[in-house]
């Protein structure tokens, strides 16, 4: 009991080093603490200050550019509007006006002025351009179409050398032409892009009405600038250094950027501008949707704006300004600068401020508490080595201490230790490879098992072919013989018979009058009847033998016995065979229609190739493809079915003379996207347990790809038909397999 009240008295007190450092500490702490928010407050106003400074010079500096830049194609057109108002031009003279236009040309870079032209109301016109961004070619077109606009190539003169292209070509229905005439002042086109090979335009064009000399209006003049350059103006502000400025349109298309990624897209094969909300620019993606969400619309921007957003968690200084020209433009300025650029300096300044603060706190502290924790410090750092080691923490070490008893402590602790964990580590590294050893058998067991099954699968299925293959060919030998020998004697028989049959007419003829006994049996045998009929039985049985010969020519067409070897090969063949062998499922069935085969074959050269394995291919994407359709044909009703025949479409084409494409395509039930990547793996089956084994396809891929060196690839999406592709070159260069029956 005495030593348990001792101890709790010992708790309730505070030692004495505590009563002289913490009220000490907590002053200077409460010092630091204050001297640091007031520098961070001092701070935030200089980067406020200094940001907003920035961002009105960049502002006006872009300002200044844009009306410099953007009144250069106004004053050139209203330059040549009143060189034609005052009889210097005859704009109805192309061939001089074409000229003319040439020459203004050499005076512009490449990347300013990309076109000069003029549209007549009487719907002719001419104009210089540079479609490729340094080549200047020259359009002349006639007042109507058809094919009244010429391309023409220049010399360095600027004469016309050749026709480039003949177009039909109409003023009266393109806005550039009609926009103009409509405002009867000088307006802008709208932003337009011109794509070229190795070439992107994004341009704009300054137009005007024209008159001449007596105020009449003869059509409308057209100067276009480039705007990609005002991309690389933006790159070089020096906001840009850390920060982004975009240029963008009302509706929030993106005119010009200072960052490096493209704002145009090619989406169905066309050049297609970017909404900044999509821009792959992170920062003037997340600005764009931050101003849109702030204002819900761009058009709602009036005047200058100032705002502080937070963009991919970072603050960022934005300003958005419109700009507007006295021909229609208005745009927005948009610049976004993040906090980091301006407060790098104040925070190390902070920073500073405050280290030499703790370094002060620190420093009182530490000769405060120094006495007091000589001896208890070496003593504390010793018990929380000690629990932190029973916790599982075995990499402890504790300092020596200049007291010789606590050092000789320190050092058969430390010895301990350090004999412990030598003892653990042993441990855990033999434990280690024990695991690593037991992972790699495990894989090692599993792969050898999926090789097996799959070997075992494919020896299988290629013993199955194999004796179908056998009894496919015995069965058309069998029965090619007898028929050859009934379709050869048919031909005799039928001659015979109309001998026979010519001889009974000439005796009718010259004994019309027969006796009793023989008009009497010629009446029980239905002798007129048996004339009529006996040539088309013979007729209807040739038929039947040709059926019956050109069936067993695809049976042993398919079965390919004879070339199961590497060798040339029709593959026309082995695709009509292939049907033929199907011909029972694609005639109508009494639960669906008749499935119709479309045929697209192209002129294909002998493909060399494994024939019998190639025909199992074929049959399997066939047999799938009268599944899916067969399967849709039970999901859909009777008028949907009437609306959408069942077909199956083969085509064969030949790809740079080196590789031939079959592709058998159905308008069946379209297989999954989230499924197609299993298709061709073994045992892969969306059939019910009894109709497939999921083997079919997996077996075809190997043969295509790893037999014939080519691909086989399956495309299927909703609203078109599903293709299964197969491409495998004309020329085999395979040479690791020798094909034996079917099997490899």
């Amino acid at each position: 009991m005495i030593n348990l009240t001792k101890r709790c008295q010992l708790k309730r007190a505070f030692p004495l080093q505590m009563v002289l450092i913490v009220p000490f500490v907590l002053q200077i702490f409460g010092a630091v603490g204050l001297v640091g928010y007031l520098s961070f407050q001092n701070g935030q106003k200089a980067v406020n200050n200094l940001a907003n400074q920035l961002m009105e010079r960049t502002d006006s500096t872009v300002d200044q550019h844009l009306t410099a830049y953007l009144s250069i194609p106004h004053k050139v057109s209203q330059i040549n509007a009143s060189a034609v108002r005052m009889g210097l031009l005859d704009v109805r003279d192309r061939k001089k006006t074409g000229e003319y236009f040439w020459q203004q040309m050499q005076a512009f870079d490449a990347d300013k002025i990309s076109y000069l032209g003029v549209g007549l109301k009487t719907g002719e016109g001419v104009g210089i351009a540079r479609y490729d961004g340094k080549t200047i070619t020259l359009d002349d077109w006639g007042p109507r179409p058809p094919k009244n606009w010429y391309s023409y190539a220049l010399d360095e003169q600027g004469k016309r050398t050749r026709v480039l292209a003949v177009l039909d070509w109409d003023n009266f229905t393109q806005p550039w032409y009609t926009n103009p005439i409509k405002a009867n002042k000088p307006v802008w086109s709208s932003i337009y892009t011109v794509d070229y090979p190795n070439l992107v335009y994004i341009t704009i064009a300054a137009t005007r009405p024209l008159y001449d000399a007596n105020k009449t209006l003869l059509g409308m003049i057209s100067t276009d600038i480039s705007l990609l350059s005002l991309s690389d103006f933006l790159r070089n502000l020096e906001v840009s250094r850390a920060g982004q400025v975009f240029l963008m349109e009302r509706d929030g298309t993106l005119i010009a950027s200072s960052g490096k990624e493209p704002f145009f897209t090619h989406r169905n094969n066309e050049l297609q501008r970017l909404k900044a909300i999509d821009s792959p620019n992170a920062i003037v993606r997340e600005t764009a949707k931050s101003l849109q969400q702030q204002f819900n619309q761009f058009q709602q921007i009036d005047t200058t704006q100032k705002l502080r957003l937070e963009v991919q968690g970072e603050t960022q200084y934005v300003q958005v300004s419109p700009w507007r020209d006295t021909y229609g433009l208005d745009w927005l300025v948009v610049m976004s600068v993040p906090e980091r650029a301006f407060m790098a300096e104040i925070n190390a300044n902070t920073r500073l401020t405050l280290l030499l603060s703790l370094a002060a706190l620190v420093g009182a502290s530490v000769l405060g508490v120094f006495t007091a924790r000589w001896i208890t410090h070496p003593i504390e750092r010793l018990n929380q080595a000690s629990e932190a080691m029973a916790s599982g923490n075995l990499d402890q070490r504790v300092d020596l201490s200049s007291v010789q008893e606590l050092d000789k402590l320190a050092q058969s602790f430390n010895y301990m230790a350090e004999q412990l964990h030598d003892s653990f580590q042993a441990l855990e590294k033999s434990n280690e490879e024990l695991e690593v050893r037991v992972e790699a058998r495990t894989v090692e067991l599993k792969n050898t098992l999926n090789e097996l099954r799959r070997t075992q699968t494919q020896m299988l299925q290629s013993e199955k072919m194999s004796s179908l293959g056998q009894l496919v060919a015995g069965v058309a030998h069998e029965i090619n013989n007898p028929v050859n020998f009934i379709h050869g004697n048919l031909t005799h028989v039928q001659d015979y018979t109309q001998g026979l049959l010519e001889f009974v007419q000439l005796y009718q003829q010259h004994y019309p009058t027969p006796v009793p006994t023989i008009q009497n049996a010629a009446e029980k045998i239905d002798l007129e009847f048996v004339q009529e009929d006996l040539p088309k039985m013979l007729s209807s049985m040739q038929v039947g033998t040709e059926r019956i010969r050109e069936i067993v020519r695809s049976l042993r067409n398919f079965s390919r016995m004879d070339e199961a070897e590497l060798k040339p090969v029709n593959i026309h063949e082995g695709l009509d065979s292939t049907l033929m062998i199907l011909q029972h499922r694609l005639k109508a069935q009494r639960d669906r229609r008749e499935i119709e085969v479309v045929k697209d074959y192209g002129e294909l050269p002998l493909v060399e190739c494994y024939a019998g394995q190639l025909n199992q291919v074929f049959m399997n994407i066939l047999a799938n493809a009268i599944d899916a359709l067969e399967e849709g044909n039970d999901r859909q009703t009777v008028k949907t079915i009437r609306a959408n025949p069942n077909r199956i479409t083969i085509r064969t084409t030949t790809i740079a003379a080196e590789w031939v494409q079959i592709e058998i395509s159905n308008n069946g039930l379209n297989i999954p996207s989230h499924i197609q990547q299993y298709i061709f793996n073994p045992f892969f089956t969306t059939k019910k347990i009894g109709n497939g084994t999921g083997m079919g396809l997996s077996i075809s891929y190997q043969i295509i790809v790893e037999k014939h060196s080519g691909k086989l690839e399956c495309h299927s999406m909703a609203g078109e038909d599903t293709k299964f592709v197969i491409q495998i070159p004309i020329k085999s260069h395979h040479t690791g397999c020798v094909a034996n029956s079917g099997q490899w």
